[in-house]
């Protein structure tokens, strides 16, 4: 049975251009309590070219502000750094377009409570309700499925969601190195390597909110491929050093 002892969870929120989500993403956080747990959000503008950064100071809100775009993958990182050298029990990755309902956020991070896993995958595709995506990135997303089991031998049915959680363990790992660029599968490859124990629940997803995806459909075999390519080589390498 858990004891209840107070932990701290950093929610770290990647934003690129998301003027128009994040005071709603911030106040759908604040209603959120998850018995003995403190929830700190935590904003990242990544250079915006928008009012992202306007509308994160006159809110008040708390946020970090990269000078420089360091995509995803670095804005994330950045997020991990800060979560593990403040102190904090857990991180959750919850992407700033509104997609990822902070209403789920105790199906995550619970089993961390319980110990029943490092890392936390919220998946559209276990229970598939919600918003499911289009045909095309469900066919990119088995594919990703496919490829993570031939390499570490897991099946994870929503290898792209970025809205996951991590303890202590899990950062201390991922402040070491997260892929830069479209992380998501490739950082399964990396976890399972270091011998993280994930578990993947189900979460109801929603349709974007505003802004535009940083996937688009005229690069999608580009991201295909170079993800591929990625995991393939991150692998071995990681196989080869032992």
């Amino acid at each position: 049975m858990r004891t209840e002892i107070s932990k701290k969870i950093l929610v770290i929120i990647p934003c690129y251009n998301e003027e128009k989500n994040v005071i709603a993403l911030s106040e759908k956080l604040s209603k959120v309590a998850i018995t003995g747990c403190s929830i700190v959000p935590l904003f990242i503008n990544d250079s915006s070219k928008d009012n992202t950064l306007k509308v994160l100071r006159e809110a008040g809100l708390n946020y970090l502000n990269n000078p420089i775009n360091l995509n995803i993958g670095g804005t994330v990182q950045t997020g991990f750094f800060y979560a593990y050298k403040n102190g904090f029990d857990y991180a959750v990755q919850l992407d700033g377009d509104g997609q990822h309902p902070p209403a789920e956020l105790n199906k995550l991070i619970e089993p961390l409570m319980d110990d029943k896993a490092d890392v936390i995958i919220g998946s559209r595709f276990v229970s598939k309700e919600g918003f499911q995506s289009s045909a095309m990135r469900r066919f990119g997303i088995n594919f990703f499925s496919k490829l993570n089991k031939l390499l570490v031998g897991i099946t994870v049915k929503d290898p792209t969601s970025g809205y996951r959680a991590y303890n202590r363990k899990a950062l201390a790992e991922l402040i070491e190195y997260y892929p830069d660029e479209y992380p998501e599968p490739e950082a399964i490859v990396y976890l399972c390597n270091k011998k993280m124990r994930l578990l993947e629940v189900p979460v109801l997803m929603e349709e974007r909110q505003g802004g535009v995806s940083s996937i688009r459909h005229f690069n999608s075999i580009y991201y295909m491929i170079k993800v591929s390519l990625n995991s393939i080589f991150l692998h071995l390498k990681m196989k080869l050093n032992g």
